[in-house]
Protein backbone atom coordinates (compact mmCIF):
# COMPACT_ATOMS: atom_id res chain seq x y z
CA UNK A 1 0.00 0.00 0.00
CA UNK A 2 1.49 3.64 -1.06
CA UNK A 3 1.56 6.23 1.61
CA UNK A 4 -0.12 9.40 0.75
CA UNK A 5 1.61 12.93 0.37
CA UNK A 6 -0.52 14.00 3.90
CA UNK A 7 0.24 10.67 6.16
CA UNK A 8 2.41 11.41 8.95
CA UNK A 9 6.12 10.28 8.44
CA UNK A 10 7.26 10.04 12.08
CA UNK A 11 8.77 12.30 14.84
CA UNK A 12 12.21 12.79 12.77
CA UNK A 13 10.67 14.18 9.73
CA UNK A 14 8.34 16.72 11.77
CA UNK A 15 11.35 18.11 13.35
CA UNK A 16 13.32 18.18 9.88
CA UNK A 17 10.49 19.89 8.25
CA UNK A 18 10.14 22.25 11.14
CA UNK A 19 14.04 22.85 10.66
CA UNK A 20 13.79 23.41 7.27
CA UNK A 21 15.15 20.19 6.54
CA UNK A 22 13.83 17.04 4.45
CA UNK A 23 15.07 13.32 5.16
CA UNK A 24 16.59 13.26 1.13
CA UNK A 25 19.30 15.53 2.60
CA UNK A 26 20.45 13.14 4.94
CA UNK A 27 21.05 9.78 2.56
CA UNK A 28 23.90 7.65 3.07
CA UNK A 29 26.88 9.04 1.47
CA UNK A 30 28.77 7.31 -1.67
CA UNK A 31 30.99 4.88 -0.70
CA UNK A 32 34.78 5.38 -0.93
CA UNK A 33 36.73 3.62 -3.90
CA UNK A 34 39.52 1.55 -2.36
CA UNK A 35 42.21 3.11 -3.93
CA UNK A 36 45.51 3.95 -2.39
CA UNK A 37 48.90 5.24 -3.72
CA UNK A 38 51.71 2.63 -3.90
CA UNK A 39 54.75 3.24 -2.09
CA UNK A 40 56.67 1.02 -4.45
CA UNK A 41 56.32 2.55 -7.55
CA UNK A 42 60.22 2.71 -8.10
CA UNK A 43 62.24 0.48 -5.41
CA UNK A 44 65.25 1.67 -3.95
CA UNK A 45 67.05 0.09 -6.70
CA UNK A 46 65.15 0.93 -9.34
CA UNK A 47 64.88 4.96 -8.14
CA UNK A 48 68.93 4.67 -8.05
CA UNK A 49 69.49 3.31 -11.76
CA UNK A 50 67.08 5.42 -13.08
CA UNK A 51 68.86 8.68 -12.19
CA UNK A 52 71.85 7.35 -14.12
CA UNK A 53 70.11 6.16 -16.84
CA UNK A 54 68.74 9.85 -16.71
CA UNK A 55 72.10 11.33 -17.04
CA UNK A 56 73.77 8.00 -19.44
CA UNK A 57 70.77 9.39 -21.98
CA UNK A 58 70.88 12.96 -21.86
CA UNK A 59 69.09 14.58 -24.22
CA UNK A 60 68.81 11.87 -26.48
CA UNK A 61 65.74 10.31 -25.08
CA UNK A 62 62.88 10.64 -22.43
CA UNK A 63 63.03 7.69 -19.67
CA UNK A 64 59.86 6.43 -18.94
CA UNK A 65 59.78 3.63 -16.08
CA UNK A 66 57.19 0.82 -16.07
CA UNK A 67 55.86 0.83 -19.26
CA UNK A 68 53.01 -1.94 -20.11
CA UNK A 69 54.05 -3.75 -22.88
CA UNK A 70 50.56 -3.48 -24.82
CA UNK A 71 51.28 0.10 -24.96
CA UNK A 72 54.30 -0.03 -26.97
CA UNK A 73 53.61 -3.34 -29.01
CA UNK A 74 50.26 -3.99 -31.07
CA UNK A 75 49.36 -7.90 -32.17
CA UNK A 76 49.12 -8.01 -36.67
CA UNK A 77 46.00 -9.75 -37.20
CA UNK A 78 44.29 -9.71 -34.53
CA UNK A 79 41.74 -11.94 -34.55
CA UNK A 80 44.00 -14.60 -35.29
CA UNK A 81 46.33 -14.30 -32.76
CA UNK A 82 44.31 -13.27 -29.37
CA UNK A 83 46.15 -15.53 -27.73
CA UNK A 84 49.46 -13.45 -28.20
CA UNK A 85 47.66 -10.53 -27.24
CA UNK A 86 47.33 -11.49 -23.73
CA UNK A 87 50.80 -12.73 -23.87
CA UNK A 88 51.71 -9.14 -23.21
CA UNK A 89 49.01 -7.67 -21.62
CA UNK A 90 50.40 -8.27 -17.76
CA UNK A 91 54.01 -8.13 -18.78
CA UNK A 92 55.83 -4.52 -18.62
CA UNK A 93 59.58 -3.39 -19.29
CA UNK A 94 61.40 -1.86 -16.59
CA UNK A 95 62.25 1.53 -18.41
CA UNK A 96 61.40 2.54 -21.84
CA UNK A 97 63.57 5.05 -23.88
CA UNK A 98 61.70 7.56 -26.17
CA UNK A 99 62.69 10.01 -28.90
CA UNK A 100 62.63 13.59 -27.33
CA UNK A 101 60.54 15.05 -29.81
CA UNK A 102 58.48 12.67 -31.27
CA UNK A 103 58.19 9.71 -28.02
CA UNK A 104 58.65 7.35 -30.64
CA UNK A 105 60.00 4.32 -28.66
CA UNK A 106 63.75 3.79 -29.33
CA UNK A 107 64.17 0.95 -26.84
CA UNK A 108 64.03 -1.16 -23.91
CA UNK A 109 65.77 -1.42 -20.83
CA UNK A 110 65.60 -4.17 -17.99
CA UNK A 111 66.95 -4.14 -14.53
CA UNK A 112 68.34 -7.80 -13.81
CA UNK A 113 68.12 -8.27 -9.93
CA UNK A 114 68.69 -11.22 -8.45
CA UNK A 115 65.19 -12.55 -8.91
CA UNK A 116 66.14 -12.84 -12.70
CA UNK A 117 68.06 -16.08 -12.35
CA UNK A 118 64.85 -18.12 -11.82
CA UNK A 119 63.59 -20.61 -14.33
CA UNK A 120 59.89 -18.23 -14.55
CA UNK A 121 62.17 -15.29 -14.89
CA UNK A 122 64.54 -16.65 -17.25
CA UNK A 123 61.33 -17.50 -19.49
CA UNK A 124 59.47 -14.62 -18.79
CA UNK A 125 62.94 -12.26 -20.13
CA UNK A 126 62.77 -14.64 -22.75
CA UNK A 127 59.98 -13.99 -24.47
CA UNK A 128 60.18 -10.33 -23.96
CA UNK A 129 63.29 -10.11 -25.63
CA UNK A 130 61.76 -12.13 -28.59
CA UNK A 131 58.99 -9.44 -28.46
CA UNK A 132 61.20 -6.66 -28.78
CA UNK A 133 63.16 -8.27 -31.70
CA UNK A 134 59.92 -9.49 -33.65
CA UNK A 135 59.10 -5.15 -33.30
CA UNK A 136 62.57 -4.46 -34.17
CA UNK A 137 62.74 -2.91 -31.27
CA UNK A 138 66.21 -3.58 -29.11
CA UNK A 139 66.36 -4.13 -25.49
CA UNK A 140 69.28 -3.80 -23.19
CA UNK A 141 69.86 -5.51 -20.09
CA UNK A 142 72.06 -4.47 -17.01
CA UNK A 143 72.86 -6.32 -14.45
CA UNK A 144 71.58 -4.29 -10.92
CA UNK A 145 74.58 -3.63 -8.66
CA UNK A 146 75.35 -1.39 -5.86
CA UNK A 147 76.74 1.86 -8.07
CA UNK A 148 76.95 1.87 -11.89
CA UNK A 149 78.85 4.50 -14.47
CA UNK A 150 77.01 6.58 -16.57
CA UNK A 151 79.65 6.74 -19.36
CA UNK A 152 79.54 2.85 -19.22
CA UNK A 153 76.05 2.58 -19.28
CA UNK A 154 75.50 5.03 -22.51
CA UNK A 155 77.65 2.97 -24.17
CA UNK A 156 75.55 -0.34 -23.33
CA UNK A 157 72.58 1.52 -24.76
CA UNK A 158 74.38 3.24 -27.72
CA UNK A 159 72.25 0.55 -30.12
CA UNK A 160 68.83 2.08 -28.89
CA UNK A 161 70.09 5.15 -31.34
CA UNK A 162 70.89 3.57 -34.33
CA UNK A 163 67.07 3.80 -35.64
CA UNK A 164 66.17 0.32 -34.96
CA UNK A 165 63.13 0.08 -37.32
CA UNK A 166 65.95 0.61 -40.18
CA UNK A 167 65.36 -3.03 -40.54
CA UNK A 168 61.84 -3.17 -41.68
CA UNK A 169 61.75 -3.05 -46.07
CA UNK A 170 59.52 -0.65 -47.45
CA UNK A 171 55.95 -1.46 -48.60
CA UNK A 172 56.64 -3.18 -52.13
CA UNK A 173 54.56 -6.67 -51.71
CA UNK A 174 51.13 -6.29 -54.20
CA UNK A 175 48.25 -9.22 -54.61
CA UNK A 176 46.85 -9.86 -58.00
CA UNK A 177 43.76 -7.49 -56.60
CA UNK A 178 46.10 -4.51 -56.87
CA UNK A 179 46.36 -4.01 -53.16
CA UNK A 180 49.44 -3.69 -51.06
CA UNK A 181 50.29 -5.77 -48.18
CA UNK A 182 51.85 -4.13 -45.16
CA UNK A 183 55.20 -5.61 -44.57
CA UNK A 184 54.89 -5.09 -40.73
CA UNK A 185 51.25 -6.52 -39.91
CA UNK A 186 51.31 -8.97 -42.91
CA UNK A 187 48.05 -7.65 -44.09
CA UNK A 188 46.09 -6.04 -46.98
CA UNK A 189 45.48 -2.05 -46.63
CA UNK A 190 42.51 0.09 -47.82
CA UNK A 191 42.97 3.00 -49.74
CA UNK A 192 42.24 6.34 -48.24
CA UNK A 193 42.25 10.22 -49.00
CA UNK A 194 44.75 12.45 -47.24
CA UNK A 195 42.66 14.66 -45.09
CA UNK A 196 45.08 17.82 -44.48
CA UNK A 197 48.83 18.46 -44.85
CA UNK A 198 49.96 19.30 -48.19
CA UNK A 199 48.79 15.59 -49.25
CA UNK A 200 45.22 16.68 -49.09
CA UNK A 201 42.67 15.60 -51.02
CA UNK A 202 45.84 12.86 -52.43
CA UNK A 203 44.86 8.99 -52.41
CA UNK A 204 47.34 6.57 -50.65
CA UNK A 205 47.03 2.94 -49.38
CA UNK A 206 47.36 2.89 -45.34
CA UNK A 207 47.32 -0.25 -43.09
CA UNK A 208 44.26 -1.47 -41.76
CA UNK A 209 45.69 -1.52 -37.90
CA UNK A 210 45.93 2.48 -38.61
CA UNK A 211 46.50 3.99 -35.90
CA UNK A 212 48.56 1.60 -34.42
CA UNK A 213 50.48 1.21 -37.51
CA UNK A 214 50.83 3.87 -39.42
CA UNK A 215 52.74 2.24 -42.75
CA UNK A 216 51.93 3.95 -46.18
CA UNK A 217 52.50 3.82 -49.42
CA UNK A 218 51.55 5.57 -52.51
CA UNK A 219 51.75 3.64 -56.53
Amino acid sequence: MTRSSDEPQGCLAAILRLFGGNLGEFAAPTPTLPYRLRDDFLSRAEYSFYRVLLAAVGDQAVVCPKVNLNDVFFVARPNENQAYRNKIDRKHVDFLLCHPTTMKPLGGVELDDSSHQRADRRARDEFVDRVFAAAGLPIVHVVARASYSADALAGELATCFENPLASFAPVTAVQESGEPICSKCGVTMVQRTASKGRNKGNLFWGCRNYPRCREVVTF
